[in-house]
């Protein structure tokens, strides 16, 4: 497994932009499938994206609806979230996911073995 740590969180108008980024601990980051879930209060986990471990297959949640943006740079370990035109309800702790037992890509939370610790967004109206 490897270990995960967010960045990039924080305090947004409506109509703005943030990027996330995930940064892995460990060798191989390379052969990981990756995603970030998001969670908001009182709410279930809900799947943003994700991305094959190559970095050329991408899946998004219906309701990211082209405004966000999955990458991976596996040279530097790191995974990114660019989210633009951000809204009141995307407001949500993000965190990403990794598994290097994914054939593909997935968009389900229990294929994931190791998690981060989550980053706050928060969208103003």
């Amino acid at each position: 497994q490897v270990q995960l740590v967010e960045s990039g969180g924080g305090l947004v108008q409506a109509g703005g932009s943030l990027r996330l980024s995930c940064t892995a601990s460990g060798r191989r980051f390379g052969t990981y499938a990756m995603a970030w879930f998001r969670q908001a209060p009182g709410k279930e986990r809900e799947f943003v994206a994700a991305i094959s471990w190559i970095g050329d297959s991408t899946l998004y949640g219906d309701f990211v609806e082209g405004r966000f943006i999955i990458s991976k740079d596996n040279a530097q370990n790191t995974m990114f979230l660019q989210m633009y035109s951000l809204k009141p309800e995307d407001t949500a702790v993000y965190t990403c996911a990794a598994s290097n037992t994914i054939a593909g890509i997935s968009s389900t939370s229990s294929d994931f073995g190791s998690w981060g610790q989550g980053t706050q967004v928060t969208v103003s109206s």
